[in-house]
């Protein structure tokens, strides 16, 4: 129920951390995946990396398309090169996102508030209905969404992020509802402090980390590979009556 033999995956955002993670636990699963992201080379070396490392006999390959999410002339050439090189997009996963700013929402600077609003939520409207066409067309697709528990709760801190992670699981709920009568899947994924780079400021923090773990039922933060598993599972035949949902995977951190 978890093979994705067959399947073309295109993940923003896939040169590190969950991004890198789910694009070669797909692969494992037999899919052909994009890397991609803003340097082309840092993207080359995880497709080489994820090639060489799968096994004999699996159908999953790497290939590399790099993206500048914050252009929408960058996301269409991310499509239609896909399509050249892969034929059609059957699993897209809009993993990339920023966060240029830490602190009280009364000291964001403008231009900081409008980056994180346009790469977290505008990136991904765009790039869904540039996938969403073939998608109907074929009457089978799976899209998913890279969130965050931030959009679950309230934060001193990472405010406009937290927005925008919320906006990303209203996205969700709309796209599924819209797209849902073509047989396509739209979910989100909500992790909890994952031990990568984009979250290296939190968890290398000795007070945020206690904050984050102490009082969470597993009191650990989570590895990108724990994540990278409930993608292969919204994208396979295992995920095909879940749509609109929102995965929380936090080690239990927003149950208490």
């Amino acid at each position: 129920m978890f093979d994705l033999s067959g399947k073309n995956a295109v993940i923003t955002g896939s040169s590190k951390g969950i991004g890198k993670a789910i694009a070669q636990q797909m692969a494992l699963a037999g899919a052909k995946v994009t890397i991609s992201s803003r340097k082309a080379d840092v993207c080359q070396a995880v497709a080489d990396e994820i090639n060489a490392s799968l096994p004999e006999g699996c159908t999953g390959s790497a290939i590399v398309i790099p993206v500048n999410i914050n252009s929408k002339e960058s996301l269409q050439n991310l499509v239609d090169e896909a399509h050249e090189k892969l034929g059609q997009i059957d699993i897209l996963v809009c993993n990339a996102a920023l966060n240029p700013f830490f602190g009280s929402a009364m000291d964001i600077p403008d231009e900081a508030f409008d980056k994180i609003m346009s790469s977290n939520i505008k990136s991904n409207h765009w790039l869904c209905n540039m996938v969403a066409p073939e998608m109907r067309e074929r009457k089978d697709g799976s899209i998913i969404i890279v969130s965050s528990i931030g959009g679950l709760k309230g934060s001193a801190e990472l405010g406009a992020y937290a927005i925008s992670k919320a906006a990303d699981m209203q996205l969700v709920r709309n796209l599924s509802l819209e797209h849902g009568p073509h047989n396509i899947r739209v979910n989100a994924i909500a992790p909890g402090l994952i031990r990568t780079d984009f979250a290296r400021a939190l968890w290398e923090n000795p007070e945020i980390l206690k904050k984050a773990t102490s009082r969470a039922p597993l009191q650990r933060i989570g590895e990108p590979d724990e994540i990278a598993g409930a993608a292969v599972f919204m994208a396979s035949k295992a995920g095909n009556f879940m749509t609109g949902h929102t995965l929380v995977i936090d080690g239990g951190q927003t149950i208490v």
